[in-house]
């Protein structure tokens, strides 16, 4: 499967919830790398907010179109703090 792909794929599962302020999906081989930013992901723990971007994509990992995948999820305030202390 394509970035391209998964890009529209998250964008329109999960921006039905919560319009998304951020979405990168980089790929690196067979390692997908995504980085998404929402109000969707307030309040959830760590673990919610990864099986929340990971329950769309779950019929690829069947299917062998995604084999590995790395997944950070942040509120608009994590990210920023984050992207201050980097």
């Amino acid at each position: 499967m394509m970035t391209d792909d998964l890009q529209t794929l998250l964008t329109e599962t999960l921006a039905q919830e919560q319009p998304l302020d951020l979405l990168q999906v980089t790929q690196e081989g067979s390692h997908i790398h995504i980085v998404v930013v929402s109000t969707l992901f307030t309040g959830m723990t760590r673990v919610k907010k990864q099986q929340t971007v990971y329950q769309p994509l779950l019929a690829h990992f069947a299917e062998k179109q995604i084999h590995a995948l790395t997944i950070h999820a942040f509120t608009p305030q994590e990210w920023q703090r984050r992207r201050l202390l980097a």
